[in-house]
């Protein structure tokens, strides 16, 4: 029983190894491949807006441009158009 349970515990530890061994050699997989190690979280695409939400970012869009032109127009520059 003693041998079997030495055994199991090897076959354990030998587990840890191999799978140590293999996460070093992914790295330097990636290292050579990338030029970089470093393990990123990449963000989901971005969802699509809905056509009210695009319409109001317009609306803002097109406000922030008239509010930039009489700002330039109070101050005496020629606006760029």
């Amino acid at each position: 029983m003693t041998d079997s349970l030495l055994n199991a515990i090897f076959m354990v530890v030998d587990f840890v190894f191999d799978l140590s061994i293999a996460f070093d050699r992914t790295r330097r997989l990636s290292q050579q491949v990338t030029g970089s190690d470093k393990i990123v979280e990449v963000p989901p695409d971005p969802k699509p807006l809905p056509p009210a939400a695009q319409r109001a970012l317009a609306e803002a869009e097109e406000r922030e441009r008239t509010r930039e032109y009489a700002a330039q127009a109070a101050s005496g520059i020629d606006p760029v158009v």
